[in-house]
């Protein structure tokens, strides 16, 4: 048995699927401990999961203090903002006993010199791939592809930027834990040359492992969430259901939104579905989506996107990877409205390459017309169900979970001889 030390933040997109790896490491008998933002520790401590919370404040000085989410956000990604989310992640993490630290994203900062501080391997966990290889340039970039060589080149110099932009954040991060003074540059040298495993949580099926990856970046298939023992779905949303043909499912996700922006974007929703003919399931999401009353339209909150997917005729939604995915697994064709910049127009691009989607409207130029347009060319259009459901059947064959598990007991293993 061992102490498994899960550091992770971000939305639900983000932290839900990390429960299979979660769950089947507690299925083996380790113990596991897992940070997460606030609203998600419910959640995971019924699963069985040891959840630390971890709040994003400022402390005073650090920036002018808000409630506001989207101004929040922007505060986190800067380099004060991600000094003290590292340094509440690690004082959520103080007294966590850990023989292996598993890192996401958000959490390597922190992550990287914790691991140092107690001696202890890790290794990390990505939800899109964002190394650099010829095949593509890194996803957070958007969906825009230069060819091979700038593509790669990209990579590379956006890994230097990022070393850059936060050197004096890992900095403080690594005198607060007592270790030497090394630039971000070297460590990241130093891990490439020490093949620092990443896995990476989605179907070689929907991104195939780039030929140019060096041999310890792993694509191992997609991790699911686990849903909430016990778990009924809502008795009103099951007679919806039944009551008519499949409905088109809608949300955004985590998107957070002024509220006069978020008014206007269910208004257009709702449009939309009424000019499509078409019933819909509205999923609130982080922008508190809402539209106006309708017959045709019912309005949900968080549930299990694979209860609710193979139910519906197909999926409007961001292109976050975790609903990608769910919709890939589903077998129901997208249609995609990414915002601009990070990962999402990667994944829309994906879906449209495999043959899933038909269109992509990014969410600046989305149109009630539009996207009833959109949604009757999906329905009209058989083939992008028929591929839809050809990719469902080959990620079936992925076990992500099971192939990342072997993986950290191999990390543990080789750690102990």
């Amino acid at each position: 048995m061992a102490n498994i030390l899960i550091a992770a933040y971000g939305s639900r997109g983000d932290i839900m699927p990390l429960t299979d790896i979660a769950c089947g490491l507690i299925a083996s008998g380790h113990h596991v401990t897992m940070t997460t933002n606030t609203e998600l520790v419910d959640e995971l401590t019924v699963l069985g999961i040891d959840a630390r919370p971890v709040d994003f404040k400022l402390d005073q000085g650090a920036g002018p203090a808000t409630d506001d989410p989207m101004k929040l956000a922007m505060q986190m990604v800067k380099p004060k903002g991600m000094r003290q989310l590292s340094r509440n992640l690690l004082a959520a993490v103080a007294d966590v006993p850990a023989d292996v630290v598993l890192l996401t994203p958000f959490a390597e900062l922190a992550g990287h010199p914790l691991a140092e501080a107690r001696g202890i391997p890790s290794a990390g966990l990505r939800l899109q791939p964002m190394s650099a290889t010829y095949n593509f340039p890194p996803t957070l970039l958007g969906a825009w592809n230069a060819g091979s060589v700038i593509n790669r080149s990209t990579g590379r110099s956006a890994a230097r930027w990022f070393d850059r932009f936060y050197g004096k954040t890992l900095a403080s991060l690594r005198a607060d834990l007592d270790l030497p003074s090394r630039s971000a540059r070297s460590l990241r040298r130093e891990r490439t040359a020490n093949n620092w495993p990443i896995l990476h949580g989605f179907s070689p099926s929907v991104v195939p492992r780039p030929d140019d990856w060096r041999a310890s970046l792993e694509v191992v298939g997609y991790w699911w969430p686990r849903n909430t023992p016990g778990w009924t779905p809502p008795a009103d949303l099951e007679r919806f259901l039944v009551a008519g043909p499949p409905p088109v499912y809608v949300g955004f996700g985590s998107l957070m939104l002024p509220p006069d922006d978020a008014a206007q974007l269910a208004e257009t929703v709702r449009q939309a579905l009424e000019s499509a003919r078409v019933r819909g399931i509205v999923q609130s999401g982080g922008t508190s989506l809402e539209p106006a009353a309708a017959d045709n339209i019912f309005t949900v909150g968080p549930l299990p996107h694979d209860w609710l997917f193979p139910r519906v005729s197909a999926v409007v939604h961001s292109c976050g990877a975790g609903t990608t995915a769910a919709g890939l697994r589903a077998g129901v064709p997208t249609i995609a409205v990414p915002s601009p910049g990070g990962d999402q127009p990667f994944w829309a691009r994906r879906l449209t390459a495999l043959g899933a989607s038909p269109a992509t409207i990014t969410r600046s130029k989305l149109t009630a017309s539009r996207l009833a347009a959109a949604i009757t060319a999906t329905l009209d259009g058989g083939q992008y169900r028929t591929r839809a459901q050809d990719i469902s059947t080959a990620i079936a064959n992925d076990d992500g979970a099971t192939a990342a598990i072997a993986t950290i007991t191999n990390i543990l293993e080789t750690a102990r001889a």
